[in-house]
C-alpha cells in the first residue's frame, strides 16, 4: 500500500512548477492496476464490480458503504488511485496532433534529424541557453526555427528528400514527398514518376492520380520517427528532455481515472446503475483493443484492421475532447459525451465554475425591498434567515454570561446558538437535542459557540452581476421580521438594484479579521465615490430628489407645528438624543413660519453641538444664466456654514454624478461619518414630507389644455406642409442634393429634421402651459425621474419612431404598411405619430411604435452580452497589474506598464475638483465661511493647530506614494495671493509645515 510521505515541520520553498507530457513507463509505475476487462459488472447476484475491468475497487471507490481496496478507506479520505490500459495500435494524441505536425516539419522523416545546418543549429542552440528568455521570445525563436526548416527539401545527415507535412482529414498526416510542382523538379520525385512509366502505358487513369502522389504518416509510422529523434536536438524543437521525449506526444498506453471522478449512480427507476461518460468511453476503448488484436490474430484483412484503428484513434480522441469537428458520418457518436477538456474549459468547468466562483456556505438569497428608516450601511436579514447563518463567536471572559444565554435559547429561538464545538475534544454539538441548561452551565473560554446572526454583524452585501467592485458591499445587519432583505434606496446606485423583484445575496465573514476587513475596506461609507472619477454614487435618488426639491421651494413654508413635525422624523438612532435647535422663524407677523430651506439646513447641522459647517455654491439645472444668488427659478444654491440661503436642492446637488454635490462636500471637509448621517437623515425626513403633502400622477397630470392642443396642430400643420413641399421638389427634380447624397437619401434627411423639430417645439410648448404644480414637470425638473421629452410625448406629440436612426423602412412592396399607398414619402407612412399618449395611438401608428420598442429591447440584450464578455476579457488581462513600490504599474512578469500609476500618480477615487486634485477656490470660500475676518479675540497656538489639523484630513487624493504632503493653512484675519503661491510650493515640496498666524 503506497503512503503519501509528508516530511513535517520544514520550511520549503516552491522554486519552480514544470509541466510535462508522461511517458508510457511513468504511467505504469503510477497505476496500481491495468485494466483490461471490458465488462463493468461480474455476472453474480451481488452486482459487483469485476476484477481488472474500469470499476475495479483497488482504484478507490465512488460508494458510501464499501471501502477502497487499495488503501482500504472510505469515499470521504481515500483520494483514488490510477489504473492504466494498453492501446493495441498507436493513437495520436488530440491535444497533441498540432505539436506533432509541427515536429515533423522540422525534421527529417528518414533520420529525424533537425533540418538546420551545423552552424544554424549552434547559433539557435546558443540563444536558446540564454537566461531569462520570455515566453513570447522563445516563440519567436521556434517560429524562425520552423521556418528555416520548412525552406529545406534534402536533409544534410542522409541527403534524403524532404515535402511539406500536412493535417489531412480527421487525424490524418500525410508527407508530400513526391509532389511535384511546376518550378524545377527534384531527381527524387523525377525517378519516382519515372518508375510509372511503364504502368501509364497500360492504364492511362493512373496518370492524374501520380501528382497527388504522398506518404501516409501513420501513428505507428511517426512513432518511429519521433523515437529516433537525438537528444541534441529536443532543445531546437522548444521541448525540455527532462520533463518529456517528443514520442511520448503519440499515445501507447492511457491513464484510467480514479472513481472517485467518474462516480456510478444507481437509477431509482430502472434496475442498475448509470454510469459516467469517461466509463462508457473506456469500456469502449478495451473493446475496440480487443476487437483489433482479435483480427491480427485471426489474420483480417488490412482493410479491416485500419478501419478499426481509425475508430479507435477516434474513442481516444473523444475519450480526452468531445468536441471534435469532421467526424465522418458513419463513424459519429449516437449520443454527445462529456470529455476532460469539457470538464475544465468553459463557464460551468472546473475553473471557473468550482474553483473561482462556487457555491458556498454562509451565504442567504432573497428578494429585496426598499426601507427608507435604515441608514445607509445597514441591512435588514430576516429572522429567518438569521436563524440559520451563524458566526463562531470564540468564549471569552467578556461575552460567557451573552453566550450561555444563546446557547440556553438554542437553535429555534432567536437570537440562539445552533452548535457549540469544545475547545479540549474539538466535538461539535447540536444544540436542538440534549440538555441545553447543562452545556450552558459547562461552557468554558476557549470554546466555540455557532451562534445566530445578530444586530450589528458586519455582513457582505452582493447583487449580481457583479461588473465593479461597488457591486459587493458590506453592511451592518438588522434583524427585522419579515422575508426579505431591505435597505436604504441610496444605495441603490452602485448594486444597480431596484425593486421589481430583483434578489441579492448575503454572506456572513467566519472570523473577526475578516469582519474588520471587510468593515473598512468594503463598508458602504468607505465607498461613497466612485474609483472611475471620484464622483459620489451614494446619494439621494427618486423620492429623496423630489422632496428636497419641494421642500426647498421658495414658496413652501410651515408653521411651528408641522415643522417640529418634519424635523422630528430625523430624530431616530444615533439622532434620538440630538438637541436640535429650531432657528428663528423667517415670518412673524400675522403668524410665525418657517420655510422649507431652514428645515434642509437641520439636516448637515441638526444642533449646535455638531461642528459640522458646509459650504456650497453651485449653479442648479434651471439656473438662468444671470445674478447668481438672485436667480429668477431659484436654482442658484448657496450653502454658508450648513444653512440653505438661496436655491432649491435638485439632482445636481444631492444626486450622484456630481462633484458640486452637498454630500461629497461633507465627505471631503467632515468626513464619510458626516455625510453617511446626513444622508440617512434626508432618508427618513423626505417619505414623511411625501406621505403628508402627497405627490402622484394622475389623468389629470397629461391632460392638454385648449392652448397647447391649437399650438401643436399649428406645428403639424406647418411641418407636414414643409414635408409636402420637399416631396414634391422630388418629385419635379428640385431637390438640391446634400454633399455626398442621392435624392432620396435627401429628402429622408430633410423630412427627418422637419419632424423632429415638431416634437421639440410641441415639448416646448407643452412646458409653457404647464402648472407648476404638475407632478412629472416637478420630477423633471429636479432630475429625480422622466424627462422634458417623456412629457411631451405623454401629452403632446410621440414623434418620429426611429429604425437604426432613419426612418421606417419598406417592410412590404415598396411601402412600410399595406394600409399606405406605394413609394408614399408622406410622414404618417413612414413612421410619425402624430398622437401622445394622452390621445391614443392609431393601429399604423402603434404597429410602428411597437416596431421601434423591439429594436431597443433587442439591442439591450445584445449589448449586455457583448459587453459582459468584452469586461471579461479586459478584466483577466488586466488582474495582474499592480502598483510597485517604484511608483511602476507592472504585470505578474515584471513588464512596466505605466512608469507612473495613470500617468500622474494621482487616485481618481480621492481627485477633489473636476479633473484637478484639489479646489483651491472652494477651499479658500469654505475657510473664509468657517473662520470669517471679526474682532473676536485671537485663537491661542493650540486652538490654532487644532483648526490646521481639522483642514488638514484632506489630504487623501494619494495614490501610491507620499510625496505631496498636502498641507492647507488656515486662512485667520487675513488671507492674501500669497498664501496661493504657497499652497502651490508646499504641495511640490511637501514635508514641511507652513502656518501662518
Amino acid at each position: 500500500m503506497k503512503e503519501q510521505f509528508r516530511e513535517t515541520d520544514v520550511a520549503k520553498k516552491i522554486s519552480h512548477i514544470c509541466f510535462g507530457v508522461k511517458s508510457a513507463e511513468q504511467m505504469r509505475q503510477q497505476a496500481h492496476i491495468q485494466v483490461v476487462s471490458k465488462s463493468l459488472y461480474s455476472q453474480d447476484n451481488n452486482h459487483s464490480p469485476l476484477p481488472f475491468g474500469v470499476l475495479d475497487h483497488r482504484m478507490g471507490t465512488s460508494e458510501k458503504d464499501r471501502p477502497c481496496l487499495t488503501c482500504g478507506k472510505n469515499l470521504a479520505d481515500c483520494l483514488g488511485h490510477y489504473g492504466y490500459l494498453d492501446l493495441e495500435l498507436p493513437c495520436f494524441h488530440v491535444g497533441y496532433f498540432k505539436a506533432v505536425i509541427g515536429i515533423l516539419q522540422m525534421i527529417c522523416k528518414t533520420c529525424s534529424h533537425i533540418m538546420l545546418t551545423v552552424e544554424e543549429r549552434k547559433q539557435f542552440l546558443d540563444n536558446l541557453k540564454r537566461p531569462g528568455l520570455t515566453y513570447l521570445q522563445k516563440r519567436g525563436l521556434k517560429k524562425k526555427i520552423s521556418e528555416k526548416c520548412r525552406k529545406k527539401t534534402t536533409c544534410l545527415f542522409c541527403g534524403a528528400f524532404n515535402g511539406s507535412v500536412k493535417k489531412c482529414g480527421l487525424l490524418k498526416i500525410i508527407h508530400e514527398k513526391y509532389k511535384s510542382t511546376k518550378k524545377v523538379v527534384d531527381t527524387v520525385v523525377s525517378h519516382f514518376l519515372q518508375s510509372f512509366e511503364t504502368a501509364i502505358e497500360h492504364n492511362k487513369e493512373v496518370e492524374p492520380l501520380l501528382a497527388r502522389a504522398q506518404e501516409n504518416l501513420n501513428p505507428l509510422v511517426v512513432l518511429n520517427i519521433l523515437r529516433r529523434i537525438p537528444a541534441e536536438d529536443v532543445p531546437l524543437l522548444l521541448m525540455n528532455p527532462d520533463a518529456a521525449r517528443p514520442c511520448d506526444l503519440i499515445l501507447t498506453r492511457l491513464l484510467v481515472p480514479p472513481l472517485c471522478i467518474r462516480p456510478s449512480v444507481v437509477s431509482d427507476l430502472k434496475s442498475g446503475t448509470n454510469e459516467d461518460d469517461l466509463t462508457m468511453k473506456l469500456t469502449e476503448i478495451i473493446f475496440l483493443n480487443d476487437v483489433i488484436k482479435k483480427h491480427r490474430m485471426t489474420g483480417a484483412k488490412t482493410q479491416m484492421i485500419m478501419e478499426d484503428w481509425d475508430f479507435l484513434q477516434l474513442q481516444c480522441a473523444l475519450y480526452i475532447n468531445s468536441e471534435l469537428s469532421g467526424i465522418p458520418m458513419n463513424m459519429a457518436p449516437k449520443k454527445w459525451t462529456r470529455g476532460f477538456v469539457q470538464r475544465l474549459k468553459g463557464k460551468q468547468g472546473r475553473f471557473r465554475g468550482n474553483l473561482s466562483g462556487k457555491r458556498v456556505d454562509f451565504s442567504g438569497r432573497t428578494v429585496i425591498s426598499p426601507d427608507p428608516n435604515l441608514r445607509i450601511d445597514e441591512v435588514a436579514v430576516p429572522v429567518h434567515v438569521a436563524k440559520i447563518l451563524t458566526f463562531p463567536e470564540k468564549v471569552n471572559k467578556a461575552n460567557i454570561h451573552f453566550m450561555r444565554k444563546l446557547v440556553q435559547s438554542g437553535p429555534d429561538v432567536h437570537p440562539g446558538a445552533n452548535f457549540i464545538q469544545q475547545r479540549h475534544t474539538q466535538m461539535k454539538r447540536f444544540l436542538k437535542y440534549g440538555n441545553r441548561e447543562k452545556i450552558a452551565q459547562e461552557l468554558r473560554f476557549g470554546d466555540v459557540v455557532e451562534r445566530h446572526l445578530i444586530d450589528g454583524d458586519i455582513v457582505l452585501f452582493n447583487r449580481q452581476p457583479s461588473l465593479h467592485k461597488l457591486s459587493i458591499m458590506a453592511h451592518i445587519a438588522r434583524v427585522k421580521p419579515h422575508r426579505t432583505f431591505r435597505f436604504n434606496e441610496c444605495v441603490c446606485t452602485p448594486y444597480n438594484a431596484d425593486f421589481d423583484g430583483d434578489e441579492m445575496n448575503l454572506h456572513l465573514p467566519q472570523t473577526e479579521e475578516a469582519k474588520a476587513e471587510a468593515y473598512v475596506l468594503m463598508g458602504t461609507k468607505a465607498n461613497l465615490v466612485t474609483p472611475r472619477n471620484g464622483e459620489p454614487l451614494i446619494a439621494a435618488i427618486q423620492d429623496f430628489l423630489t422632496a428636497a426639491y419641494l421642500i426647498t421651494s421658495k414658496d413652501t413654508f410651515f408653521d411651528r407645528a408641522k415643522t417640529c413635525q418634519i424635523i422630528a422624523s430625523i430624530l431616530v438612532g444615533k439622532d434620538e438624543k440630538i438637541k436640535v435647535r429650531l432657528p428663528p422663524p423667517t415670518i412673524i407677523k400675522p403668524v410665525t413660519l418657517w420655510t422649507g430651506k431652514q428645515i434642509f439646513g437641520l439636516i448637515l447641522q441638526p444642533s449646535l453641538d455638531n461642528p459640522v459647517r458646509a459650504n456650497l455654491r453651485t449653479k442648479g439645472k434651471q439656473y438662468c444664466g444671470k445674478g447668481e444668488d438672485l436667480c429668477y427659478n431659484d436654482s442658484y444654491v448657496n450653502i454658508h456654514n450648513s444653512e440653505l440661503m438661496c436655491g432649491s436642492m435638485d439632482k445636481g446637488t444631492l444626486g450622484s454624478g456630481s462633484k458640486n454635490n452637498i454630500f461629497y462636500i461633507l465627505l471631503r471637509d467632515w468626513g464619510q461619518m458626516e455625510a453617511a448621517n446626513a444622508m440617512s437623515r434626508l432618508a427618513r425626513l423626505a417619505p414623511v414630507y411625501l406621505s403628508n403633502r402627497g405627490f402622484s400622477i394622475g389623468i389629470g397630470d397629461v391632460t392638454p389644455g385648449q392652448g397647447l392642443l391649437k399650438a401643436k396642430q399649428d406645428l403639424l400643420d406647418a411641418g407636414y406642409k414643409k414635408c409636402d413641399e420637399y416631396i414634391e421638389a422630388l418629385n419635379t427634380g428640385k431637390l438640391q442634393q446634400q454633399p455626398g447624397c442621392s435624392a432620396e437619401e435627401t429628402l429622408e434627411a430633410l423630412i427627418l429634421r422637419e419632424l423632429s423639430v415638431i416634437r421639440d417645439h410641441a415639448g416646448s410648448a407643452c412646458l409653457r402651459e404647464l402648472d407648476k404644480s404638475n407632478s412629472p414637470l416637478i420630477m423633471a425638473l429636479c432630475g429625480s425621474k422622466g424627462s422634458f421629452i417623456n412629457i411631451s410625448q405623454m401629452i403632446a406629440c410621440v414623434g418620429q419612431q426611429a429604425i437604426s436612426g432613419s426612418r421606417v423602412p419598406d417592410g412590404f412592396e415598396n411601402r412600410s404598411l399595406p394600409h399606405f399607398e406605394k413609394h408614399s414619402k408622406l410622414p404618417a407612412a413612414k413612421g410619425f405619430v402624430a398622437n401622445s399618449f394622452y390621445s391614443g395611438l392609431t393601429p399604423t401608428e402603434f404597429f410602428f411604435h411597437t416596431m421601434a420598442g423591439r429594436e431597443g429591447l433587442v439591442d439591450t440584450a445584445v449589448k449586455t452580452a457583448e459587453t459582459g464578455y468584452m469586461q471579461r476579457r479586459l478584466v483577466k488581462s488586466l488582474e495582474d497589474l499592480c502598483s510597485q513600490y517604484d511608483l511602476t504599474v507592472r504585470s505578474s512578469t515584471g513588464d512596466i506598464i505605466q512608469f507612473i500609476y495613470g500617468g500622474d500618480g494621482l487616485d481618481p477615487a480621492a481627485m477633489e475638483g473636476k479633473d484637478e486634485p484639489l479646489e483651491f477656490k472652494r477651499v479658500l470660500e469654505n475657510v473664509k465661511a468657517v473662520y470669517p475676518c471679526s474682532d473676536e479675540p485671537a485663537l491661542s497656538r493650540n486652538e490654532l493647530v487644532l483648526t490646521t489639523e481639522s483642514i488638514m484630513k484632506k489630504s487623501e487624493f494619494l495614490c501610491c506614494q507620499d510625496a505631496y504632503l498636502q498641507v492647507i493653512c488656515p486662512f485667520y484675519l487675513f488671507v492674501s495671493i500669497f498664501h496661493l503661491f504657497s499652497f502651490a510650493f508646499i504641495l511640490h515640496n511637501a514635508h514641511f509645515f507652513f502656518v501662518c498666524c
